[in-house]
């Protein structure tokens, strides 16, 4: 499922989609659509998508038992340092960078991909599962000679909340496996996958 497969066009969510606002322990937010929202025990969810592009910044590093580069996350001091770099960078592309809740984002329209861009990863799980995930490349920049990529992925980054009031809250990774665990909730699954199904035969 990519961005479009997500039933409307960008200007139709603009028009039309709900948003709510996601808030980490530091006060950042994060403007998120409404995806889809479901009601399991008397209580609300929802499945929220990201109104901006998320983005990843990740650094070239060198694996010294195979001896070949390899692409490897950062951590938050890191990304304080190169920030205001790669806010510039993404600037040259009209793309403002924003440090907002659980993840970055940019605003501006994303250049179309190209196959030369598509960067495949595999990224652990928390279960400790290897995830094959693609990014689209945006940019790349040196900062103190260590070079960084600019990237945001090609699957849709997607938050599972509770809704209390309309506020929403994510759920603990306990709290969502529980849910999961829910046979009502596995049926509501059920009728969301065979939707997305529907979806894609249409297009």
């Amino acid at each position: 499922m990519d961005r479009k497969d997500l039933g409307m066009d960008e200007t139709e969510m603009e028009d039309n989609a709900q948003t709510v606002s996601l808030t980490d322990e530091e006060g950042r937010s994060l403007l998120c659509y409404v995806e889809r929202s479901l009601n399991v025990q008397n209580q609300e969810y929802a499945l929220l998508l990201p109104v901006d592009a998320p983005i990843e910044i990740f650094a070239w590093a060198v694996d010294e038992e195979e001896e070949e580069e390899m692409l490897m996350d950062i951590d938050e001091e890191e990304l304080e340092d190169i920030f205001t770099t790669a806010r510039a960078v993404l600037a040259e592309q009209d793309l403002i960078l924003h440090r907002t809740a659980l993840t970055l984002t940019a605003s501006g329209d994303l250049p179309e991909v190209e196959e030369d861009d598509i960067i495949s990863l595999d990224i652990e799980q928390e279960n400790g599962q290897p995830n094959l995930e693609q990014f689209q490349q945006l940019a790349s920049f040196f900062f103190e000679e260590q070079e960084y990529v600019v990237c945001t992925p090609l699957d849709p980054l997607l938050f599972f909340a509770r809704l209390d009031e309309g506020r929403p809250e994510l759920l603990s990774p306990e709290e969502f496996q529980n849910l999961l665990d829910l046979e009502e909730f596995q049926e509501i699954r059920a009728q969301l996958e065979q939707q997305n199904e529907l979806d894609d035969d249409i297009e």
